[in-house]
């Protein structure tokens, strides 16, 4: 596996290990967890060579996802279920009204995670600038697609600081990609209020329909996204610098939140 490098380069080439056309599996509105043991047993027949490469479609009903990298204080405090995941990432919602795709593609040797990864948000941002979001882009040091602070929504009723609008979360196992990507269409927000979503807790989620201030639904992002993915993945799209701010130092965050503790236990006890 490949170090991680320069995140912005030509997509010249497919980063798939087969040139046979990519297969799309539309599954509905599934439960998580029976959409996660469908997607393991598609991840492993793609590693034996019994299946192609295969792109699945999914909304869920309301639930938590917890990653690898969830801390205590992510968890949700509205009682609502969790699942703890093996992909990378923290904790993250997903719902109706929210497109959700788990590319499993076996993926050239050598494996680059950084290059897939590019791959995925190039091919959101892709889609969502298609879609009238022309300003969507990355944060230098978070993962996902953002709305920038600068860019003012069509419905007032938007987040006004940086925005995430898709997520990403991947597992690589045997040269194999599992889990995805989730892009925000026209589902609820309400959920994300009890948790930090992602670990972060500076910015803000927005969906396509509170940028557009009209109804899109995850059927009307679909198709531009299957194609924008399968032109990424297969090396017909290039991957540009779209960044247009940077996360915040996490040690100057921690340094600033115990000043502040300081500061107010001076008060407290003065």
């Amino acid at each position: 596996m490949t170090a991680p490098r320069d995140p912005f380069f030509p997509a010249d080439r497919s980063i798939r290990a087969s040139e046979k056309p990519i297969e799309v599996h539309n599954l509905g509105l599934m439960d998580y967890q029976e959409a996660w043991d469908y997607q393991a047993d598609i991840a492993a027949k793609r590693a034996r060579d019994e299946v192609a490469d295969t792109i699945l479609v999914v909304e869920h009903p309301a639930v938590y996802t917890a990653g690898k990298r969830t801390q205590p204080e992510d968890m949700p405090t509205n009682g609502l279920p969790v699942i703890d995941v093996d992909r990378g990432g923290r904790i993250t919602w997903h719902g109706e009204g929210q497109l959700v795709v788990y590319p499993i593609i076996k993926l050239a040797e050598p494996v680059d995670v950084v290059d897939y990864v590019r791959r995925l948000e190039e091919a959101i941002i892709h889609t969502v600038r298609q879609m009238g979001v022309t300003t969507a882009g990355r944060i230098d040091g978070r993962s996902g697609v953002w709305v920038p602070s600068t860019t003012q929504a069509s419905d007032p009723a938007a987040s006004q600081r940086d925005r995430k609008i898709a997520a990403l979360g991947i597992r690589i196992t045997r040269g194999v990609t599992m889990h995805g990507l989730a892009l925000n269409c026209n589902n609820v927000l309400g959920y994300y209020d009890h948790i930090i979503a992602c670990g972060i807790d500076d910015a803000d989620i927005t969906t396509l329909a509170l940028e557009l201030g009209q109804e899109v639904t995850p059927k009307d992002a679909e198709q531009p996204l299957l194609i924008a993915l399968d032109d990424a993945l297969s090396g017909r799209m290039v991957v540009a610098d779209h960044t247009f701010g940077s996360a915040p130092d996490p040690i100057k965050l921690a340094n600033e939140k115990a000043r502040k503790a300081r500061a107010q236990s001076s008060l407290s006890q003065a």
